[in-house]
C-alpha cells in the first residue's frame, strides 16, 4: 500500500481532533442551554403561581368559585400559560383551559399534592387534557397559616423545544465557521512547516541521484535550520569521503591492471568477481564476460577448480602449481587466501598466480640434461669399472703403487656409477610425477617398511643395529610400492650408516588426520639446525668427509623427497645434535 503524504497525515489528524473538540463544545453548550432554558422557565412559572396564589387565596377560601375561574382566564391571557386552582381535595376550582365541572380529581397530581401540602411542587409529563407535554409548577395559596388551594402554572415543552431549536441552529453554524476557519489557518501553517521537509526530501532525492552539490537553504525554522546544517554538513563530507574513494579506487585499478602476475577473485559461490588483465590473458578469457560466471564456466581446467574449491573448503592459504595444456603447455603457480568483506566474514577466495612456463622449461631441459650426461656417461663408467676390476683381480697389480692406483679407481668407478644411477632414478621420478605417470594403488604399508628392512638386514647385521618396525597390518595408503620401499630404504640406510653400533634404529607407520606419517627414528650424531632448511637438497652434505667415507652420493634425501612429492605428500625432519634425528614421510591415505 502506498503510504500517504505527512501534510494530510498531520492536517487529518489535527482537523479530526478539533471536529471532535469542537462538537464536544457544541454538545456541551447546547446542552447547557436547554438546562438553562428550563430552569428559567420553571422560575418563571414559579413567579407567576405565586401571584395568582395571592390573588386567588381569598375567593378560594370563601369558595367563590366563579371569581376563581375570572382570575384563571385573565392571567393565562396575560402569560400565554395554564393556570388551575384545585382545593384541598383535589377538587378543581378553576382552570383556563377547561371547564372545572368536566375535568377530574387532581389530587393525586404530584406536583398538587406536594402544594396542597404547603411545598413548591414542580413535574413534566404528558397533560390527556390538553394533549400535550407540559412543564407544571404548583404552589400552596395560604390564608394565614391554613393552605386554602393549590394553584398550578404549567406551559408546553413545545415553547421550550422551539427556543432549543434556534439555538441548536445558531450553535451549528457559530461552530461551523470556525472549524472552517481552523481548517483554513491549519492548512496553511502546515504547508509552512512542511515545506522545508518537502525541500529537504528534493536535496536528498539529488544527493542519492549522484549531485552530491545538493545544498538546503535556509528555512526561517530554527529546528530545521539545524536539521538543514547537519545536512549540509553530512553532504559535504560525502563528497569528499566519494572522492577520496573513487581515487583510491582509481589509484588501485591502476595496480591492479598493471601487475604482472594474475589475480583472479571469485565469491563463495565460486563465481568470479574479478580478474586483472594478466590473468584474462594466461587464462585465454574476456574478462567482461567472466564477471559473474562461475569458475566451472569459464576455466575448463580441473586442477585450477580444485585449487579454488580448496582454498574456500579449508578457509586458510593454499600453494600450489598447475599445468595448462595446449598448443603450447603453460604452467601456472599458484598462491591462494580466504577474501574477506569488512567484518572479517568469508566472502571468497582471492587466486594470485605466476606463469612458471620458462622456469618449468628451464628445469626440463636442466632435468633432460642431466638425464642424457647421466645416460652417455653410464657406459664409460661401466667400462671403466669393469677395466678397473680386470687389472685389480691380476696378481701383478696387487701389490705396490700400481695396486693402490687401480683400488682406488674401481672405488671412484663404483661411486661415478652410484651418482649416475641415483640421478637417472631421480630424473624418472620427476619427469613420472610431473606427467602423472607414478600408478597409486591402494596398498598395505607393513610389507613395503619390510621390504626395505629386509634389503638392509646385513648392514645392519654388521653393525649390530636392530631394525624394529611398528606398522598396523590393516593401515593401507594410494602408493607405488616400489617407489616408498626405495624411499624407506633411503632412510634406513641413512640411519644405519651415521648409527653407532649396537643401536636401535625405530621404523614407524602411523594414521595420522587423513594421512599415513611414516617416520625412522635413529641414535645417531643428529644434525644441527642450520643444515635441516636444506638437506633434502641435491648433493647438499652436513660432513662432507664423512658422507664421502660412508659411501653417500648426496642424493638420497633428495630422491626421498620427490618420492614423497609423486605421492603429493611431504617429508620433514626433526634432529638434536647428539640425540639422533627423526626423517618423517607423510601422504595421503586416500
Amino acid at each position: 500500500m502506498r503510504p500517504g503524504k505527512l501534510l494530510w497525515r498531520i492536517y487529518f489528524s489535527f482537523f479530526a481532533a478539533a471536529v471532535l473538540a469542537f462538537a464536544v463544545i457544541a454538545w456541551y453548550s447546547v446542552y447547557s442551554l436547554h438546562e438553562f432554558h428550563k430552569a428559567n422557565v420553571a422560575e418563571s412559572l414559579l413567579d407567576m403561581a405565586r401571584l395568582v396564589a395571592a390573588r386567588v387565596a381569598g375567593a378560594a377560601a370563601a369558595g367563590r368559585g366563579d371569581e376563581v375561574a375570572r382570575i384563571c382566564l385573565e392571567t393565562a391571557a396575560l402569560t400565554r400559560s395554564r393556570v388551575t386552582v384545585v382545593a384541598p381535595g383535589g377538587l378543581v376550582l378553576g382552570d383556563s383551559e377547561e371547564s372545572p365541572s368536566a375535568m377530574d380529581n387532581h389530587g393525586g397530581r404530584p406536583e398538587v399534592a406536594a402544594a396542597l401540602r404547603g411545598e413548591t411542587g414542580k413535574a413534566v409529563r404528558y397533560s390527556q387534557t390538553v394533549r400535550r407535554t407540559m412543564m407544571y409548577v404548583a404552589v400552596p395559596a395560604s390564608q394565614g397559616e391554613k393552605t386554602v388551594a393549590a394553584v398550578r402554572v404549567s406551559l408546553p415543552l413545545a415553547v421550550v423545544d422551539w427556543t432549543q431549536r434556534t439555538a441548536h441552529k445558531h450553535i451549528l453554524a457559530g461552530v461551523t465557521a470556525i472549524a472552517a476557519l481552523f481548517a483554513a489557518i491549519t492548512f496553511l501553517v502546515l504547508r509552512r512547516i512542511i515545506s522545508p521537509l518537502e525541500i529537504l526530501r528534493q536535496a536528498a532525492g539529488r544527493i542519492a541521484g549522484g549531485d552530491l552539490a545538493a545544498r538546503v537553504p535556509r528555512s526561517g525554522f530554527e529546528e530545521m535550520d539545524a536539521l538543514g546544517r547537519d545536512f549540509n554538513r553530512m553532504a559535504a563530507q560525502l563528497d569528499e569521503r566519494v572522492r577520496a574513494i573513487t581515487a583510491q579506487r582509481n589509484e588501485m585499478e591502476a595496480v591492479f591492471n598493471s601487475m604482472s602476475e594474475g589475480v583472479l577473485a571469485v565469491d563463495a559461490s565460486e563465481r568470479i568477481l574479478e580478474l586483472n588483465p594478466a590473468a584474462a590473458q594466461v587464462l585465454e578469457i574476456a574478462r567482461a564476460l567472466a564477471r559473474g560466471r562461475s569458475i566451472q564456466e569459464v576455466v575448463r581446467n580441473p586442477e585450477l577448480q580444485k585449487f579454488i574449491r580448496g582454498i574456500l573448503e579449508q578457509s586458510g592459504s593454499l600453494s600450489g602449481e598447475i599445468a595448462l595444456y595446449g598448443p603450447d603447455d603453460r604452467f601456472l603457480q599458484l598462491h591462494g587466501t580466504i577474501l574477506a568483506g569488512g567484518s572479517g566474514n568469508k566472502i571468497g577466495a582471492l587466486v594470485v598466480f605466476n606463469d612458471v612456463t620458462r622456469l618449468k622449461r628451464l628445469e626440463t631441459m636442466r632435468r633432460d640434461f642431466v638425464a642424457n650426461v647421466s645416460h652417455e656417461l653410464k657406459t664409460p663408467i661401466t667400462a671403466l669399472k669393469g677395466c678397473a676390476e680386470t687389472l685389480e683381480a691380476e696378481a701383478a697389480c696387487a701389490t705396490g703403487e700400481a695396486g693402490k692406483f687401480v683400488k682406488m679407481i674401481a672405488r671412484h668407478a663404483e661411486r661415478l656409477e652410484a651418482i649416475v644411477n641415483d640421478l637417472l632414478s631421480l630424473s624418472r621420478i620427476e619427469f613420472g610425477a610431473e606427467r602423472g605417470q607414478n600408478k597409486l594403488e591402494l596398498s598395505p604399508v607393513a610389507p613395503v617398511l619390510r621390504g626395505a628392512a629386509d634389503s638392509l638386514a646385513a648392514l645392519a647385521a654388521a653393525k649390530k643395529i636392530e631394525i624394529a618396525i611398528d606398522c598396523p597390518e590393516d593401515l593401507s595408503a594410494p602408493m607405488d610400492a616400489a617407489l616408498l620401499e626405495q624411499a624407506a630404504g633411503n632412510l634406513l640406510d641413512n640411519a644405519i650408516k651415521y648409527s653407532s653400533g649396537a643401536t636401535r634404529v625405530a621404523v614407524r607407520a602411523v594414521p595420522e588426520g587423513g594421512d599415513v606419517v611414516i617416520s625412522v627414528t635413529d641414535q645417531g650424531p643428529g644434525i644441527e639446525k642450520k643444515h635441516l632448511d636444506r638437506i633434502f637438497e641435491r648433493f647438499y652434505r652436513v660432513d662432507q668427509a664423512r658422507s664421502r667415507a660412508l659411501g653417500g652420493t648426496g642424493l638420497g634425501l633428495a630422491i626421498v623427497r620427490h618420492i614423497a612429492l609423486a605421492h603429493r605428500g611431504a617429508v620433514a625432519v626433526t634432529s638434536t645434535p647428539g640425540q639422533g634425528s627423526v626423517f618423517t614421510i607423510r601422504i595421503p591415505s586416500a
